[in-house]
């Protein structure tokens, strides 16, 4: 018996204060990705690396700060439509999918991605709400 298995998509979203250019290049630039990419303030990202074109790879070693816990979250770009989308395979094989439509002054990232069988659907979106969330505050502090 052959059975089809849909893999559930969640999708979170942020209006940021910001034109698309700034957006676009605080948002893959390893330098600045160390700064905003943690959940809570009881996590950081110590190394970032990021090969942004297709076929390229990125890494992120997200840590507690207490060193209990830590990983890796790497993966391999698919597409790449510069200020526009950002398209990667995680390395447990889930595709995201992160726009960027510009409008103005503002700039509204959204994300879009398989979730796992590991943690609830509700905790993965309030992780990487949470992770967008701090993107936002650390462009619009910089503005």
């Amino acid at each position: 018996m052959n059975t089809i298995t849909e893999i559930a998509t969640i999708k979170i979203r942020a209006t940021i204060k910001a034109p698309v250019e700034k957006v676009w290049n605080l948002w893959t630039d390893p330098k600045h990705i160390i700064q905003w990419n943690n959940a809570s303030d009881d996590w950081h990202t110590p190394k970032s690396e990021n090969d942004l074109h297709v076929g390229g790879k990125f890494l992120s070693r997200m840590e507690a700060k207490d060193g209990s816990l830590g990983f890796d979250f790497a993966g391999e770009y698919s597409k790449i439509e510069l200020f526009k989308q950002i398209n990667y395979t995680i390395g447990d094989g889930r595709k995201v999918k992160v726009s960027f439509v510009s409008k103005g002054n503002e700039t509204t990232v959204t994300e879009t991605f398989e979730a796992e069988q590991t943690h609830t659907i509700e905790m993965q979106q309030t992780g990487w709400q949470s992770i967008l969330d701090n993107f936002k505050k650390y462009v619009e502090t910089l503005s």
